[in-house]
């Protein structure tokens, strides 16, 4: 029993732990979004300041070439910017190319299978300094074969019509007991 209430102590002191985590988080997030909302609004009365729609045609005109200047000016701003960052991706390709180097790790291509004769890869590695040919076959040695019995048993039957026609009737039997023995 005593064990028992100390363990449901012990929840209820992490459940009202939990419930002001969370309350407290909760403020944060307010106060979070609180000053995003600030930070924005000081951002656009600085950057945007409020637009006056002019009367005139001439001024309308010049309003149209002031936007025509900013515009530029943030596209060249962009075309800067994108600029750097290629230049600044490519320097950090090199200088991982260049640490793989140093460290003597490099990556491997993937290779591909190549059909090459042996004649071929020769001719390719040595290039013109290649005369040699490389024919794998004419340097093994021939080798006759023997004949065994039963290889030479079916040649001697020949043509097998002629050999059943002499076995065929009681001659034939007869010459065959007589092979035999």
């Amino acid at each position: 029993p005593a064990l028992q209430k100390h363990d449901r102590a012990i929840t209820a002191r992490r459940q009202h732990l939990k419930s002001i985590m969370l309350q407290i988080a909760a403020t944060e997030l307010q106060k979070e979004e609180s000053r995003r909302e600030t930070e924005k609004e000081s951002y656009l009365a600085e950057h945007c300041p409020p637009l006056h729609i002019p009367s005139s045609m001439a001024e309308v005109q010049e309003l149209c070439q002031q936007l025509h200047t900013k515009i530029n000016a943030a596209e060249e701003e962009k075309y800067d910017m994108e600029v750097k960052v290629q230049k600044s991706s490519k320097e950090l390709e090199d200088l991982s190319q260049k640490l793989f180097d140093l460290r003597g790790k490099f990556k491997r291509p993937p290779l591909r299978r190549v059909r090459m004769s042996a004649d071929a890869m020769l001719k390719a590695l040595l290039g013109s300094k290649h005369k040699v040919c490389m024919d794998l076959r004419s340097n093994l040695k021939q080798v006759k074969k023997e004949d065994t019995e039963k290889e030479r048993d079916l040649r001697d039957v020949g043509d097998w019509r002629k050999n059943i026609e002499e076995k065929s009737g009681m001659e034939g039997r007869k010459k065959m007991f007589e092979s035999e023995s």
